[in-house]
Protein backbone atom coordinates (compact mmCIF):
# COMPACT_ATOMS: atom_id res chain seq x y z
CA UNK A 1 0.00 0.00 0.00
CA UNK A 2 2.69 2.45 0.99
CA UNK A 3 4.61 1.81 -2.25
CA UNK A 4 1.68 2.71 -4.45
CA UNK A 5 0.31 5.63 -2.47
CA UNK A 6 1.39 8.97 -3.83
CA UNK A 7 3.60 10.89 -1.49
CA UNK A 8 2.15 14.03 0.01
CA UNK A 9 3.93 17.14 -1.19
CA UNK A 10 6.31 18.49 1.40
CA UNK A 11 4.78 21.39 3.26
CA UNK A 12 6.60 24.58 2.46
CA UNK A 13 7.71 26.49 5.51
CA UNK A 14 5.53 29.53 5.99
CA UNK A 15 7.43 32.78 6.03
CA UNK A 16 6.36 35.31 8.64
CA UNK A 17 4.41 38.12 7.02
CA UNK A 18 4.92 41.70 8.00
CA UNK A 19 2.09 43.00 10.13
CA UNK A 20 0.94 46.39 11.23
CA UNK A 21 3.27 49.26 10.33
CA UNK A 22 5.86 47.05 8.58
CA UNK A 23 3.40 45.68 6.03
CA UNK A 24 3.73 47.11 2.52
CA UNK A 25 0.29 48.26 1.43
CA UNK A 26 -1.13 48.59 -2.04
CA UNK A 27 -3.12 51.82 -2.20
CA UNK A 28 -5.69 51.67 -4.96
CA UNK A 29 -7.09 55.20 -4.88
CA UNK A 30 -4.52 57.97 -5.08
CA UNK A 31 -4.34 61.46 -6.54
CA UNK A 32 -2.07 61.93 -9.56
CA UNK A 33 1.41 60.57 -8.77
CA UNK A 34 4.62 61.93 -10.25
CA UNK A 35 7.64 59.91 -11.36
CA UNK A 36 10.96 60.45 -13.10
CA UNK A 37 12.01 64.04 -13.75
CA UNK A 38 8.59 65.37 -12.72
CA UNK A 39 8.95 63.75 -9.30
CA UNK A 40 12.50 65.05 -8.82
CA UNK A 41 11.36 68.53 -9.80
CA UNK A 42 8.50 68.37 -7.29
CA UNK A 43 10.84 67.25 -4.51
CA UNK A 44 13.18 70.18 -5.25
CA UNK A 45 10.20 72.54 -5.31
CA UNK A 46 9.02 71.21 -1.93
CA UNK A 47 12.29 72.09 -0.26
CA UNK A 48 12.15 75.75 -1.26
CA UNK A 49 8.51 76.84 -1.47
CA UNK A 50 7.16 78.88 1.46
CA UNK A 51 3.51 78.17 0.56
CA UNK A 52 2.02 75.48 2.81
CA UNK A 53 -0.86 74.79 0.41
CA UNK A 54 1.65 73.98 -2.33
CA UNK A 55 3.59 71.74 0.07
CA UNK A 56 0.45 69.76 0.92
CA UNK A 57 -0.40 69.32 -2.76
CA UNK A 58 3.09 68.29 -3.90
CA UNK A 59 3.42 65.91 -0.95
CA UNK A 60 0.25 64.17 -2.12
CA UNK A 61 1.70 63.83 -5.62
CA UNK A 62 4.95 62.31 -4.32
CA UNK A 63 3.30 59.90 -1.86
CA UNK A 64 4.11 56.73 -3.82
CA UNK A 65 7.74 57.74 -4.22
CA UNK A 66 7.91 58.34 -0.46
CA UNK A 67 6.41 54.93 0.32
CA UNK A 68 9.02 53.31 -1.92
CA UNK A 69 11.67 55.29 -0.04
CA UNK A 70 10.64 54.32 3.50
CA UNK A 71 10.25 50.65 2.54
CA UNK A 72 13.74 50.50 1.03
CA UNK A 73 16.16 49.52 3.84
CA UNK A 74 19.07 51.21 2.09
CA UNK A 75 17.29 54.55 1.66
CA UNK A 76 14.72 54.79 4.44
CA UNK A 77 17.03 56.81 6.71
CA UNK A 78 17.04 59.60 4.09
CA UNK A 79 13.33 60.38 4.34
CA UNK A 80 13.81 63.65 6.26
CA UNK A 81 16.67 64.74 3.98
CA UNK A 82 14.48 64.14 0.93
CA UNK A 83 11.25 65.47 2.48
CA UNK A 84 12.33 67.97 5.17
CA UNK A 85 8.92 69.68 5.19
CA UNK A 86 7.71 67.07 7.68
CA UNK A 87 9.77 69.07 10.16
CA UNK A 88 8.12 72.46 9.66
CA UNK A 89 4.70 72.00 8.01
CA UNK A 90 1.97 70.57 10.21
CA UNK A 91 -0.49 67.96 8.97
CA UNK A 92 1.76 65.97 6.63
CA UNK A 93 1.75 62.82 8.76
CA UNK A 94 -2.05 62.84 8.87
CA UNK A 95 -2.21 63.42 5.12
CA UNK A 96 0.01 60.42 4.32
CA UNK A 97 -1.91 58.21 6.76
CA UNK A 98 -5.18 59.29 5.11
CA UNK A 99 -3.79 58.26 1.73
CA UNK A 100 -2.81 54.86 3.16
CA UNK A 101 -6.08 54.05 4.91
CA UNK A 102 -8.74 56.63 4.05
CA UNK A 103 -10.24 59.45 6.11
CA UNK A 104 -12.75 57.24 7.92
CA UNK A 105 -10.08 54.95 9.39
CA UNK A 106 -7.76 57.90 10.08
CA UNK A 107 -10.36 59.66 12.25
CA UNK A 108 -11.30 56.69 14.45
CA UNK A 109 -9.21 57.42 17.52
CA UNK A 110 -10.25 61.07 17.80
CA UNK A 111 -13.90 60.31 17.03
CA UNK A 112 -14.33 57.30 19.32
CA UNK A 113 -12.06 58.08 22.25
CA UNK A 114 -14.58 59.86 24.46
CA UNK A 115 -17.62 57.78 23.51
CA UNK A 116 -16.15 54.26 23.36
CA UNK A 117 -12.81 53.98 25.10
CA UNK A 118 -11.79 56.58 27.67
CA UNK A 119 -14.20 55.97 30.56
CA UNK A 120 -13.95 52.19 30.16
CA UNK A 121 -10.13 52.29 30.28
CA UNK A 122 -10.29 54.33 33.49
CA UNK A 123 -12.85 51.90 34.93
CA UNK A 124 -10.68 48.86 34.13
CA UNK A 125 -7.58 50.56 35.55
CA UNK A 126 -9.28 51.20 38.90
CA UNK A 127 -9.63 47.43 39.27
CA UNK A 128 -5.87 46.82 39.05
CA UNK A 129 -3.75 46.35 42.16
CA UNK A 130 -3.17 49.94 43.31
CA UNK A 131 0.28 51.47 43.25
CA UNK A 132 1.53 55.01 43.74
CA UNK A 133 1.93 55.60 39.98
CA UNK A 134 -1.41 54.01 39.14
CA UNK A 135 -3.32 56.07 41.72
CA UNK A 136 -1.60 59.23 40.48
CA UNK A 137 -2.67 58.54 36.90
CA UNK A 138 -6.24 57.67 37.89
CA UNK A 139 -6.52 61.02 39.69
CA UNK A 140 -5.23 62.83 36.61
CA UNK A 141 -7.51 60.86 34.26
CA UNK A 142 -10.53 61.69 36.43
CA UNK A 143 -9.49 65.38 36.48
CA UNK A 144 -8.98 65.41 40.23
CA UNK A 145 -8.52 69.06 41.31
CA UNK A 146 -5.37 68.25 43.30
CA UNK A 147 -3.62 66.56 40.37
CA UNK A 148 -0.79 68.44 38.69
CA UNK A 149 0.12 65.54 36.41
CA UNK A 150 -0.59 64.91 32.71
CA UNK A 151 -3.96 66.04 31.38
CA UNK A 152 -6.89 63.61 31.44
CA UNK A 153 -6.37 62.10 27.97
CA UNK A 154 -2.65 61.47 28.35
CA UNK A 155 -3.17 60.03 31.84
CA UNK A 156 -5.79 57.65 30.41
CA UNK A 157 -3.41 56.53 27.65
CA UNK A 158 -0.81 55.80 30.31
CA UNK A 159 -3.43 53.84 32.26
CA UNK A 160 -3.89 51.77 29.11
CA UNK A 161 -0.18 50.97 29.35
CA UNK A 162 -0.77 49.65 32.88
CA UNK A 163 -3.60 47.47 31.53
CA UNK A 164 -1.33 46.23 28.73
CA UNK A 165 2.10 46.22 30.37
CA UNK A 166 5.39 45.39 28.63
CA UNK A 167 6.29 41.74 28.19
CA UNK A 168 9.82 40.36 28.36
CA UNK A 169 10.16 40.31 24.56
CA UNK A 170 13.29 39.26 22.70
CA UNK A 171 15.63 41.01 25.13
CA UNK A 172 14.27 38.89 28.00
CA UNK A 173 14.16 41.89 30.32
CA UNK A 174 10.80 43.13 31.47
CA UNK A 175 10.35 46.76 32.43
CA UNK A 176 7.55 48.38 34.41
CA UNK A 177 4.68 50.34 32.81
CA UNK A 178 6.10 53.49 34.45
CA UNK A 179 9.48 52.99 32.75
CA UNK A 180 7.77 52.10 29.46
CA UNK A 181 5.77 55.34 29.64
CA UNK A 182 8.99 57.29 29.03
CA UNK A 183 9.27 55.50 25.69
CA UNK A 184 5.87 56.86 24.69
CA UNK A 185 5.93 60.42 26.03
CA UNK A 186 8.60 62.63 27.58
CA UNK A 187 7.99 65.93 29.34
CA UNK A 188 10.47 68.66 28.48
CA UNK A 189 10.59 71.88 30.46
CA UNK A 190 10.29 74.74 28.01
CA UNK A 191 13.27 76.70 29.36
CA UNK A 192 15.87 73.95 28.71
CA UNK A 193 17.59 72.66 25.56
CA UNK A 194 15.59 70.32 23.34
CA UNK A 195 18.69 69.28 21.39
CA UNK A 196 20.35 67.96 24.53
CA UNK A 197 17.22 65.98 25.37
CA UNK A 198 17.15 64.40 21.91
CA UNK A 199 20.83 63.47 22.08
CA UNK A 200 20.17 61.51 25.27
CA UNK A 201 17.61 59.36 23.49
CA UNK A 202 18.67 56.19 21.69
CA UNK A 203 16.80 54.19 19.06
CA UNK A 204 14.61 55.18 16.12
CA UNK A 205 11.18 54.39 17.56
CA UNK A 206 9.05 57.53 17.69
CA UNK A 207 7.85 59.15 20.90
CA UNK A 208 6.01 62.29 21.98
CA UNK A 209 8.02 65.22 23.28
CA UNK A 210 5.70 67.43 25.34
CA UNK A 211 7.16 70.90 25.87
CA UNK A 212 5.75 73.19 28.54
CA UNK A 213 6.05 74.63 32.02
CA UNK A 214 4.52 71.61 33.79
CA UNK A 215 3.04 68.31 32.67
CA UNK A 216 -0.50 69.67 32.81
CA UNK A 217 0.43 72.90 31.01
CA UNK A 218 1.93 71.77 27.70
CA UNK A 219 2.49 74.48 25.09
CA UNK A 220 3.69 72.33 22.16
CA UNK A 221 3.67 68.65 21.25
CA UNK A 222 6.17 67.07 18.86
CA UNK A 223 6.65 63.54 17.61
CA UNK A 224 10.36 62.76 17.75
CA UNK A 225 11.59 60.35 15.05
CA UNK A 226 15.29 59.48 14.81
CA UNK A 227 16.23 62.70 16.68
CA UNK A 228 14.09 64.83 14.37
CA UNK A 229 11.04 66.77 15.62
CA UNK A 230 7.74 66.73 13.75
CA UNK A 231 5.40 69.46 15.06
CA UNK A 232 1.98 68.05 15.90
CA UNK A 233 -0.98 69.45 13.98
CA UNK A 234 -3.03 70.22 17.09
CA UNK A 235 -2.17 71.13 20.68
CA UNK A 236 -3.93 68.30 22.51
CA UNK A 237 -2.31 65.22 24.00
CA UNK A 238 -4.79 62.90 22.27
CA UNK A 239 -3.99 64.40 18.85
CA UNK A 240 -0.29 64.03 19.63
CA UNK A 241 -0.74 60.34 20.41
CA UNK A 242 -2.83 59.98 17.24
CA UNK A 243 0.10 61.32 15.19
CA UNK A 244 2.60 59.23 17.16
CA UNK A 245 0.73 56.06 16.23
CA UNK A 246 0.41 57.12 12.59
CA UNK A 247 4.13 57.87 12.27
CA UNK A 248 4.84 54.13 12.52
CA UNK A 249 2.88 53.55 9.30
CA UNK A 250 3.95 56.68 7.44
CA UNK A 251 7.67 56.03 8.06
CA UNK A 252 7.62 52.19 8.20
CA UNK A 253 8.75 51.97 11.84
CA UNK A 254 8.38 49.01 14.17
CA UNK A 255 6.58 49.42 17.47
CA UNK A 256 8.84 49.90 20.48
CA UNK A 257 9.17 46.47 22.08
CA UNK A 258 7.88 47.66 25.45
CA UNK A 259 4.80 49.28 23.84
CA UNK A 260 3.82 46.47 21.47
CA UNK A 261 0.74 45.44 23.46
CA UNK A 262 -0.56 49.01 23.71
CA UNK A 263 0.04 49.81 20.04
CA UNK A 264 -1.43 46.48 18.91
CA UNK A 265 -4.60 47.23 20.90
CA UNK A 266 -4.85 50.69 19.33
CA UNK A 267 -4.17 49.22 15.87
CA UNK A 268 -6.74 46.41 15.94
CA UNK A 269 -9.36 47.66 18.39
CA UNK A 270 -9.43 51.40 17.71
CA UNK A 271 -8.31 51.74 14.07
CA UNK A 272 -9.40 48.23 12.97
CA UNK A 273 -6.21 47.73 10.96
CA UNK A 274 -5.14 44.15 10.04
CA UNK A 275 -7.54 42.72 12.62
CA UNK A 276 -7.56 39.15 11.27
CA UNK A 277 -3.86 38.94 10.39
CA UNK A 278 -2.21 40.42 13.47
CA UNK A 279 -0.75 38.32 16.28
CA UNK A 280 -2.38 39.53 19.48
CA UNK A 281 -1.61 38.51 23.03
CA UNK A 282 -4.43 37.02 25.12
CA UNK A 283 -4.30 40.17 27.23
CA UNK A 284 -5.05 42.39 24.23
CA UNK A 285 -7.95 40.17 23.15
CA UNK A 286 -9.33 40.07 26.69
CA UNK A 287 -9.22 43.85 27.11
CA UNK A 288 -10.89 44.39 23.74
CA UNK A 289 -13.71 42.03 24.71
CA UNK A 290 -14.18 43.82 28.04
CA UNK A 291 -14.24 47.30 26.55
CA UNK A 292 -16.33 46.61 23.46
CA UNK A 293 -18.87 44.52 25.38
CA UNK A 294 -19.17 46.85 28.37
CA UNK A 295 -22.18 49.11 28.05
CA UNK A 296 -21.35 51.15 31.11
Amino acid sequence: MSRTTAKRPAKEPSLPKDQGPKRRRQVTTLPEQLDGDDCREAISFLIHTPEEASVLEKMKMTFQYRQDLVHDPERSADVFKTFPRFLDVKGLVNQDFNLLFGAETSSKLLNKWDTTFKLKIIKEATQLTPSTDLCRLVKAAERHPQSDDWDSDMATLLLLLHLLPPTAGRKKTKISPTDAADRMVLFHKSCSSIDERLKEREGKQPFILAVGRTRNKIDTYYVAVDKQLIPCHHTSSLSAFDELFKCHYVFNLSYDESLVQLYTFVQTTVFNIDVTSTDESPRVRELRAKILNDNV
